[in-house]
Parts: structure tokens; C-alpha cells; sequence
């Protein structure tokens, strides 16, 4: 592409394009790691960082990559990253990691940052690319943050472990609703945002 929209490449993927709510990309890890803010925030930036630079390399890389093993390259390229940030959350955030698990090894497989590889960093320059993959990303963490958000507050009384609910709520008898910190309840919640979401665009559509 010669002409280079940049605020949409740098908004779209945060609401109208969401990879998560709109493509539906990425759903897996959106289930997983949202039980508590810390380990969402993590996850988002990792993604972030991983999708951005990996749409750069490739992005430099894509005249020279035969279109035979493009696939093969773009796996190498993601892996590398995907590696790199895995071995600086161990060095610097062991705990968060740990709680982590297999999740960030497994940002190889998530369907956004290759699917930004082939839709974008093949056809356009690296600066373009990194701004693109690093939105998609960001916008892949908002929903992970947002769905964190509601299951840790809600779930545990918690936000980054620090009690929120007072303990008056809890005296009065209020208790921590243990249902919304399983599986199910994350899918739920991603339901509702995508219906909300889906609302408003039509609404604007209609306007």
C-alpha cells in the first residue's frame, strides 16, 4: 500500500476491528489468563510487544522471503520473539511467569499476530507494520484487561491483590462470587462485550 492511513491502522484494531471481539482471534488465551489484572496486563503487553516487532522483522524481511516457505519464516520470526519475552519475564517477573504457565509459549499459535503478518507486514514497510502489529496487540489486551477487570473484582475483591471490596461488605454479607473466576463465566463476560460492542457499531452505522 503507498498511502498509509495512520491514525486508522492505529484506532481501528482498538474498537471497530477488534481482533478479539470483531475477528474473534485469540479467544483461547482471552479465557485463561484473565482470572486476575496482573497476569492479563502481562499477557497484553507481551502480546503487544511480540505482534509488533514480529509484523517489523517480517515486514523487512518480506522481499526477500520466498512465498513457498513464508509460513516456515513467519514461525521462525514469531518464535524468536515470542522466546525473547518469555526469557525477560522469567529474569525479571518469575512469579507472574510462573502463573503464566504454557500461555505465553503458546502466543506462537495466537491467530492475531500471524494473521497480521499475512494481512499487513507482507504488503506494506516496516514502520507501518510495527504500528499495525503493535495496535492489534493493544487491542487483544484491552479486552484481556477489561474481562480481568470485572473476574478479579468480582471473583476476589481483589485488583492487582489489593482489596478493593471493604471489609464492611463483607461483614454485612457480601461474598466474593467464586463462579465468575471459572472458565465459563470468562466466555460469558467476552459475550457481552461483543454484544455491547456490536451494539454500538450498529447504532453509529444507523446514525
Amino acid at each position: 500500500m503507498s498511502d498509509i492511513n495512520y491514525k486508522e491502522v492505529l484506532l481501528k484494531p482498538i474498537f471497530k476491528g477488534n481482533p478479539v471481539t470483531v475477528l474473534v482471534l485469540g479467544i483461547c488465551s482471552s479465557l485463561a489468563v484473565t482470572v486476575q489484572m496482573e497476569g492479563a496486563c502481562v499477557m497484553a503487553l507481551s502480546v503487544i510487544i511480540v505482534t509488533g516487532l514480529s509484523s517489523f522483522v517480517a515486514s523487512i524481511l518480506r522481499n526477500t522471503i520466498p512465498n513457498r516457505i513464508r509460513i516456515i519464516v513467519q514461525l521462525v520470526v514469531v518464535s524468536l520473539m515470542v522466546i525473547l519475552v518469555d526469557q525477560i519475564l522469567k529474569a525479571y517477573a518469575y512469579s507472574v511467569s510462573k502463573t503464566l504457565s504454557v500461555y505465553v509459549g503458546l502466543i506462537i499459535t495466537n491467530c492475531i499476530v500471524m494473521g497480521r503478518i499475512e494481512a499487513f507486514a507482507l504488503g506494506n514497510k516496516p514502520i507501518p507494520s510495527l504500528l499495525d502489529g503493535l495496535a492489534n496487540g493493544a487491542g487483544y489486551g484491552l479486552i484481556l484487561v477489561v474481562v480481568a477487570f470485572f473476574r478479579e473484582i468480582l471473583g476476589s475483591g481483589t485488583l492487582f491483590g489489593m482489596r478493593i471490596i471493604p471489609q464492611s461488605f463483607y461483614d454485612a454479607g457480601y461474598m466474593d462470587n467464586g463462579l465468575i473466576i471459572l472458565p465459563p463465566m470468562a466466555l460469558i463476560l467476552l459475550g457481552i462485550i461483543v454484544w455491547i460492542q456490536r451494539s454500538i457499531q450498529k447504532d453509529l452505522q444507523e446514525k
